[in-house]
């Protein structure tokens, strides 16, 4: 359990810190309206737009949540030349963030994905991405973007999506990089790059993630002990949180030798949009560690930003304000 005062303490001390997200920047589309008819035309219902909103999606929502939590994002990642990429930047310059990492690709449409959405039930999503890798040329570039602002970068998020951002060489020099200057890596995978997230300092699947990648199923939380045991010894990582959804988190400690796990129990108590709770529970650790909370703290605390963020329809950022009334 983590007191409030303790809380107000670490966020008050992640207050500035600059934190790196390096990932596949999204868009996220929402179309509210109506359904209250069938179409003449083909057995299917008819859709009365009332609104549409823009929200930051992928590693974008990430530093948003590092925002809102009192951090500094450094966000970098690669959008379209299209109107998409467009409502990104001016989104970004409105609330403050600095762009100078969102690198264009002519090629490459912007990420995005539109809900359609009436009376709070979700009926359809569209989705317009590219899954080919960025370019060499743009690589580069991000890692320039990075060696240049390093100095004051208390940790670096790889934001994984699939989408073509975060390539293996791409992986590879940023952890490396990070490494050799003493910044934590903190990760947050998908299947494709799964294994090449090496010596790291945080590593964070999801049970499905951790099953797909290895190729076999728990069948008791033993076995899936074990299966986390089997991935941290894979890739070398410090520590493993493992989301197991309505079931809490999993820490896994492996530390000169030692072996130590910690299962948190879940917070939510009404579940309404699981959308976006792994971008909070990644970036509150972030945070959380920038602020000086040990592993175990960060974990707990992102543990409770979850379950606050899935009692709302939508994703929706946590802020420091509602983390600390959920903490009371």
């Amino acid at each position: 359990m983590i007191k409030s005062n303790r809380l107000k303490e670490i966020v008050s001390n992640a207050s500035g810190k600059k934190i790196c997200v390096i990932g596949d920047v999204m868009l996220d589309r929402y179309l509210l309206g109506d359904v209250t008819r069938i179409s003449p035309e083909a057995p299917v219902q008819v859709f009365d737009i009332k609104k549409s909103e823009h929200k930051f999606g992928g590693a974008a929502n990430v530093s948003l949540n590092i925002k809102e939590l009192g951090a500094e994002p450094v966000l970098i990642g690669v959008i379209g030349n299209d109107n998409e990429g467009s409502i990104i930047i001016e989104q970004m310059k409105n609330s403050g963030k600095t762009t100078i990492g969102i690198l264009e690709e002519d090629k490459r449409p912007t990420t995005t994905k539109t809900r359609v959405i009436a009376d709070s039930h979700h009926l359809l999503r569209i989705d317009s991405e590219s899954k080919q890798n960025i370019s060499e040329e743009t690589e580069n570039r991000i890692l320039g973007i990075l060696k240049n602002d390093y100095y004051e970068i208390e940790a670096i998020i790889l934001q994984d999506y699939n989408k073509g951002v975060l390539t293996k060489s791409l992986i590879n020099n940023v952890i490396k990089f990070a490494n050799d200057n003493n910044i934590k890596v903190l990760v947050d995978p998908k299947f494709y790059n799964f294994f090449e997230y090496k010596n790291v300092f945080l590593f964070k699947p999801n049970k499905k993630e951790l099953e797909e990648a290895l190729g076999k199923k728990a069948r008791s939380d033993d076995e899936l002990i074990q299966f986390a045991e089997e991935l941290a010894d894979k890739i070398n990582c410090k520590y493993l949180v493992l989301t197991l959804g309505d079931k809490g988190v999993m820490l896994f400690e492996k530390n000169n030798g030692d072996k130590k796990i910690e299962k948190i129990d879940t917070y939510a108590r009404k579940v309404a949009d699981v959308s976006g709770a792994g971008d909070t529970v990644i970036s509150t650790i972030a945070v959380c560690l920038a602020g000086g909370a040990t592993v175990s703290e960060a974990v707990i605390i992102a543990n409770y930003a979850a379950g606050i963020v899935v009692e709302e329809v939508g994703i929706v950022p946590i802020t420091k304000e509602k983390l600390i009334s959920g903490i009371k």
